[in-house]
């Protein structure tokens, strides 16, 4: 088999495969008297538009931001009527303006008309950057969240520690992530494999200890597929990195 029909079998099926999951979902969850019909569309619309989103960034093509638009507009609402605050803000004031700082980068880099980015690798020394502004980040977003809880519950209600840190550790990872992606760094995949890894332990606990509401297997759903399609976007990418460094060198 070659490569571009792997590809595209592999795309068909992470895209049809979380329709079809997406579908079933609701309509079992429909058939429940408190399911909201309206919360559930719109909760699945955006899944959708960001397993687009993630298809395309995974093979290169610039068309996944506008998806990322919609994508990021639909988590913003999902994670503040769930209490992710940070996941919250993390879409609205940066990931929604990363897709069109996204879209201006990856231009720059010959992106467009079918073409993928000139991609690059991380060095050593930039790579000892990134892991340590991600370990600080996580820990001054746990303290920020943290204070944001003790706040929003008030005296006396206990705080859930491992909430806060799936959700500080994501978020981080997320910024980390989209930098990285924007700059056409190969590498942002390795971080996005953490990021969906975290995700979904995330939604799992909000599933189960706080009742996320009736869209949680929605987005666990979103965040599997994200993980089988960055794992291969991590194998597109390396692959794309050696391509790029032969033609600079």
């Amino acid at each position: 088999m070659t490569e571009k029909k792997f590809n595209r079998i592999f795309n068909l099926f992470i895209l049809i495969g979380m329709i079809t999951l997406a579908v079933v979902i609701n309509a079992l969850k429909m058939s429940e008297p408190e399911a909201d019909i309206l919360k559930l569309a719109i909760v699945t619309l955006g899944a959708v538009m960001g397993v687009f989103c993630s298809v395309l960034s995974a093979n290169g093509l610039i068309w996944n931001f506008l998806f990322g638009v919609v994508n990021v507009s639909i988590c913003a609402y999902t994670n503040y009527d769930s209490g992710n605050i940070g996941q919250f803000l993390l879409h609205m004031l940066y990931f929604l303006p990363m897709q069109f700082v996204g879209i201006w980068q990856w231009k720059k880099r010959g992106a467009g008309k079918g073409e993928t980015p000139e991609v690059r690798r991380l060095k050593g020394w930039q790579w000892a950057l990134v892991a340590g502004g991600v370990l600080v980040g996580i820990a001054a977003v746990y303290a920020l969240l943290w204070w944001i809880d003790v706040r929003r519950l008030g005296p006396g209600v206990p705080v859930e520690h491992g909430k806060i840190a799936l959700d500080a550790t994501v978020m981080v990872l997320n910024i980390a992530g989209q930098i990285l992606l924007s700059l056409a760094f190969a590498d942002s995949w390795f971080i996005w494999n953490l990021v969906n890894v975290f995700s979904i332990a995330l939604w799992v606990n909000r599933a189960v200890a706080f009742g996320a509401g009736s869209y949680a297997p929605v987005m666990i759903a979103k965040y599997c597929f994200y993980l089988l399609n960055s794992l291969n976007g991590l194998r597109i990418w390396l692959k794309l990195g050696r391509k790029s460094s032969k033609m600079r060198g």
